[in-house]
């Protein structure tokens, strides 16, 4: 085949690849609760004392940016979600002794594995404390126990924005210093 005839081709397979129209944006959207106005004796070590009460790890935090970053993790049973595993049946077999090959068709019922894993729930939180507001992220992972990722969402939910900005309220601003 001559390589002139492939020009075409390659200028069609060109074309099918575009760039996207919009850039991600997470999902669902963080809840209204999770922006608040800053009160006066907000602050990140405030931030810092809450979380921490609540059993985050502080991970990072950068004063010139006004920004915490922490997670908690937990061991959790992952149910490999509600998929069922079908049961394998059957196999193929070769062997042999003293030159002789054969080969045969088993038939069998197996279970295997109930899709019931151990997994590690790592629940991320990124607040930002600035003089006008508050506002929290945060996105939860389910890892198995083979490191694979099973699932990634956004948590940035109201209950949860609500009880921390509670237990923000709830230091004392002398403590948090």
């Amino acid at each position: 085949m001559r390589a002139w005839l492939l020009l075409p081709l390659a200028a069609a397979l060109a074309g099918c690849q575009v760039t996207p129209t919009t850039l991600p944006v997470a999902q669902p959207a963080p809840s209204e609760e999770c922006r608040w106005p800053a009160g006066p004796d907000d602050s990140l070590n405030r931030v810092v004392t809450a979380l921490e009460e609540q059993g985050f790890l502080i991970r990072h935090t950068d004063a010139s940016l006004g920004l915490v970053s922490a997670e908690r993790a937990r061991n959790t049973i992952y149910h490999d979600n509600g998929v069922e595993r079908l049961p394998r049946l059957g196999g193929f077999v070769l062997g042999g002794s003293g030159g002789h090959v054969s080969s045969g068709m088993m038939i069998g019922f197996g279970g295997g594995d109930l899709g019931v894993d151990e997994a590690s729930r790592i629940e991320r939180v990124s607040v930002v404390v600035d003089e006008e507001q508050l506002q929290v992220t945060r996105n939860i992972r389910l890892i198995d126990w083979r490191g694979d990722l099973r699932e990634s969402r956004s948590a940035s939910d109201a209950d949860f924005c609500r009880e921390l900005r509670a237990a923000i309220e709830a230091v004392p601003a002398k403590e948090a210093s």
